[in-house]
């Protein structure tokens, strides 16, 4: 049998570095002689699972509040994270982004992991959340509208927002995120035994490949 990789991203919506660290990691992967031979599966795991359902607020004031830091210096930051953005190829929109609770969109990927469609959704909901100007979350008519462009039935959306369906699978993602020690995002493992924690250089993920396909060889 040939060997595989298989990479398990434990990442949420909100994260900047983890659409960074998505970009940056399939950099790595086009350029892997074997990539045929990854398989990725993205893992729930949110950054405030205190917020109430439906919470939408501007970015900016929550990173200033959190961090303790003048609203100009997180202006800055965004700043910086649309230019680490736009140098691998995305759009960010540095002013008037929102952050909110992120549940429903895990378990929503949860759905299109078992469709087949998880990287499309992902891409499409990190596209939503960063590149575009209007706010994603706290908005359900636009969260069915970006999922189901991106390939989930309309229809299977709407099931799982009316039930409680995937809410174990998220917690269970979450749960085996706080076992690996995991306490941000993003956070690789590759093949149960290698971890690559943050959004980092391609090159460290092209390391990390390698190293697991040649431990498999």
């Amino acid at each position: 049998m040939a060997p595989t990789v298989s990479v398990d991203i434990w990442t949420d919506i909100n994260c900047p570095f983890c659409y960074l660290g998505k970009r940056r990691f399939e950099q790595a992967l086009e350029q892997f002689e074997h990539r045929d031979a990854v398989r990725v599966t993205h893992h729930s795991f949110e950054l405030d699972p205190t917020l109430a359902p439906g919470h939408s607020a501007q970015v900016i004031d929550w990173i200033a509040s959190k961090y303790g830091m003048p609203r100009e210096q997180a202006e800055a930051n965004e700043r910086s994270l649309g230019l680490q953005a736009e140098a691998v190829g995305l759009g960010y929109e540095v002013d008037g982004r929102d952050y909110g609770n992120s549940f429903d969109m895990h378990r929503l990927l949860h759905l299109a992991l078992e469709k087949g469609k998880q990287d499309a959704v992902i891409d499409a909901l990190y596209a939503a959340n960063f590149a575009a100007p209007q706010p994603l979350f706290g908005d359900p008519d636009r969260l069915i509208a970006v999922v189901t462009g991106a390939g989930l039935d309309e229809s299977d959306v709407r099931r799982v927002l009316d039930s409680d369906e995937y809410a174990d699978a998220v917690r269970a993602d979450e749960q085996r995120a706080a076992e690996l020690g995991a306490g941000g995002v993003p956070f690789f493992v590759l093949n149960n035994k290698y971890a690559v924690s943050g959004a980092q250089p391609p090159e460290l993920f092209a390391q990390a490949l390698q190293q697991c396909w040649d431990d498999a060889g």
